[in-house]
């Protein structure tokens, strides 16, 4: 009896320890699944800051969006010529901006009806870029700022007796580059005009009655070289005297072209221009009227040369050069862009196409400028106004 209550005690003890090692399995197994699942993530923050610098360190910055820049010229020539001439400063424009950040999606080129109508297009924002004279550009400072002057070939004459023009030769450019130009009075084929021409190469001074009696033709009064400067010069040479003083005066709104058909068809005895317009015209002068130049100038029916029948008989002091101007009610309008054309600009007119474009303006090269360059223009305008 007590061997078998032994052996029953034993027994149960066994069982005892077997319940508590299943136990003790099934609580470290729990323990385990409950850690890994409450386990926190591992932290990546630090990778993915790295990324990021990364990815922002190698990204190209986003380009400025110019939907279309509009650019105008003033009608110093006649506007299709204009027109034509720069066709290709379209394309030219929107590469350059692109290597300066800008996404252009066009380029719109016209030419103004009037000098004043590209400085009113200045000053209310529906022209981005203005190429005007400084006589313009001063009349329009409120809505206008100047980012370049333009260089020019410097011209075999510039004396400032108007003899010295009238040798009959061509007037050639030179190799020297020119901040400043002159205007001239040119008097034409018309007996009057052959009157005056003989008077002034004899060394005559000319009266205020002489100039009185021919028939003008001028700029409009925003022009420096086809009004402000031969105004001033006449102001300085006949007691105060000013072109509003004539007794007849064309005034003309489509360009010297317009004012040497005039002389030519002898409808007027003197014109004003800039030094020496008598190139430009060389080639039209002596075309039948029917035809016209390389450069679609209509022929103006002269049977002699043109540097015979033009001389000149007034030569003004130096005018400023012609600016580049932006208006500053372009929605555009930043330092930045400004910076930009004036890069683009002067990396443009040093290539063999860019000098092509821009002869038609005779321009050679553009020099970064500031508002101050323009003071004198400034002073003459309030002179003659």
């Amino acid at each position: 009896m007590k061997k078998s209550l032994a052996l029953l005690l034993a027994l149960v003890m066994l069982i005892g320890i077997l319940a508590g090692c299943s136990a003790n399995t099934d609580t470290t197994t729990a323990d385990s699944t409950t850690a890994a699942e409450t386990a926190e993530p591992a932290d990546t923050s630090a990778e993915t800051d790295t990324t990021a610098a990364e990815t922002e360190e190698t990204a190209e910055p986003a380009a400025k969006t110019i939907e279309t820049l509009k650019v105008a010229f003033v009608p110093s020539r006649e506007p299709q010529e204009i027109i034509t001439a720069t066709e290709p400063l379209k394309q030219l424009l929107k590469d350059e901006l692109a290597k300066e950040g800008y996404d252009v999606g066009e380029v719109e080129i016209t030419v103004g009806t009037t000098y004043e109508a590209v400085g009113e297009g200045l000053e209310a924002g529906t022209i981005d870029v203005g190429l005007i004279p400084g006589g313009t550009y001063v009349l329009y400072d409120d809505g206008a700022e100047v980012i370049l002057t333009a260089t020019r070939d410097g011209l075999s004459k510039d004396s400032d007796n108007a003899k010295d023009w009238n040798d009959g030769q061509p007037t050639e450019a030179s190799d020297k580059q020119a901040v400043s130009y002159r205007a001239l009075f040119i008097a034409g084929p018309s007996d009057k005009g052959q009157e005056l021409a003989a008077k002034v190469n004899a060394g005559e001074k000319l009266t205020w009655e002489d100039l009185d009696k021919a028939t003008w033709a001028v700029q409009k009064t925003s022009s420096s070289a086809g009004y402000i400067y031969p105004t001033l010069w006449l102001m300085e040479n006949y007691d105060g005297k000013k072109i509003s003083d004539l007794s007849n005066v064309v005034p003309l709104d489509s360009g010297y072209g317009t004012a040497f058909s005039y002389a030519a068809a002898e409808q007027v005895d003197i014109i004003v221009c800039y030094a020496d317009g008598r190139n430009d015209y060389e080639a039209s002068w002596m075309l039948p009227v029917d035809q016209k130049d390389e450069t679609g100038k209509q022929g103006m029916g002269r049977s002699e040369s043109i540097w015979n029948e033009l001389n000149v008989i007034g030569v003004t002091d130096g005018i400023y050069n012609d600016t580049v101007a932006i208006s500053k009610e372009s929605p555009y309008y930043t330092p930045e862009l400004i910076d930009a054309l004036q890069q683009c600009f002067i990396n443009i007119i040093n290539t063999d196409e860019g000098q092509a474009i821009f002869s038609v303006y005779s321009h050679t090269g553009y020099a970064i400028a500031k508002d101050s360059d323009y003071d004198g223009a400034r002073n003459a305008l309030k002179v003659v106004s």
